[in-house]
């Protein structure tokens, strides 16, 4: 064994330190140490009453804000809601058809439909509109911000350096933490969960329209340029097109995490199939709990496979083209 290898010697650091690290926490632990056991300043408590003030200052000074908001997404939820449970089942099963043949192909769109009939046949045919609203008005928010941000990221380097450390965070918390946010300024309800749907949901948007624009031939860049293309006119008519299949796939994954969350959101007033979960569980009925639950992995399928369908049938075009 060589001992000088680079890689050897690494090992060697690292064990030594963790070995190191144990007889000094023995150590501390045999002498009783308490200054080593504790810090020696806690803010805890001054930072937890700061940011109630602040949540107090903004709840009070910015009401009007956050109830214009409120009352625009209620109006929005609720015409499309009751939109979805007024049309007659046949229709949907039609349209859902229609859209998965005509963006995946023929296989895709009777899956679809079939899919999207087996969630009426279990009496879960209303819950499964309700959480398809929440889903598509939380999308809806997610992809109208995401995809300008990401196309300011793949334009500008130090916008793409200070978004990303804040996409990680956003990536890493725990899906419970951003119920906070929507119950602190909204209340319970529909609205706090779009908004917890909408952070949760949105870096993968961000990130795959940044990643997806930066992707694109500097040849092609180039030789819209020297045809005296603008700006605007290269990312309207060149990066943008040439960049939908990678676009496309980061929608796909933040309508994947908006449906990951309906059952999180229902813990504060969402309804649909997360709430169908919720109670099922609550009342230890497991089966209703799984009827509902293998539901929303349905609503995903279908989704996923729609998208993913019109992704490839993008990208044979590009090739062939």
């Amino acid at each position: 064994m060589d001992l000088s290898s680079p890689k050897i010697r690494r090992l060697i650091w690292i064990f030594g330190s963790i070995i190191t690290a144990i007889i000094a926490s023995l150590l501390i632990h045999r002498f009783e140490s308490g200054a080593a056991m504790d810090f020696p300043v806690d803010f805890g408590g001054e930072l937890g009453d700061g940011i109630e003030w602040a949540v107090d200052w903004l709840t009070i000074n910015m009401a009007w804000f956050f109830d214009a908001i409120s009352d625009y997404l209620k109006v929005a939820l609720g015409i499309l809601r009751d939109f979805l449970i007024w049309t007659p089942w046949p229709v949907m099963l039609v349209i859902v058809f229609l859209v998965g043949w005509k963006l995946a192909g023929l296989r895709i769109g009777l899956f679809s439909a079939g899919a999207l009939a087996l969630i009426g046949i279990v009496d879960l045919w209303e819950s499964a509109m309700i959480t398809v609203s929440i889903m598509i008005v939380s999308v809806t928010i997610s992809v109208a911000a995401g995809i300008p941000i990401g196309i300011l990221a793949s334009k500008s380097r130090l916008v793409d350096v200070g978004i990303r450390p804040i996409l990680d965070g956003m990536q890493t918390i725990p899906p419970f933490v951003y119920l906070v946010p929507g119950i602190m300024f909204f209340g319970l309800g529909n609205v706090s969960a779009v908004l917890a749907t909408v952070l949760y949901s949105i870096p993968p948007c961000i990130r795959l329209t940044n990643l997806g624009i930066r992707q694109v031939d500097p040849s092609v860049v180039e030789a819209g340029r020297a045809f005296g293309s603008s700006k605007m006119q290269l990312l309207a008519k060149v990066q943008i097109p040439l960049a939908i299949p990678t676009m496309m796939a980061g929608i796909n994954q933040t309508i994947m995490m908006a449906l990951a969350m309906v059952v999180i959101a229902a813990m504060i007033g969402a309804g649909g199939l997360g709430l169908k979960v919720l109670l099922a569980v609550g009342q230890l009925e497991e089966g209703d709990a799984l009827v509902a639950g293998v539901s929303i992995v349905i609503l995903a399928i279908i989704v996923d496979r729609i998208s993913q369908g019109y992704i490839s049938s993008r990208r044979n075009t590009g090739e062939r083209g």
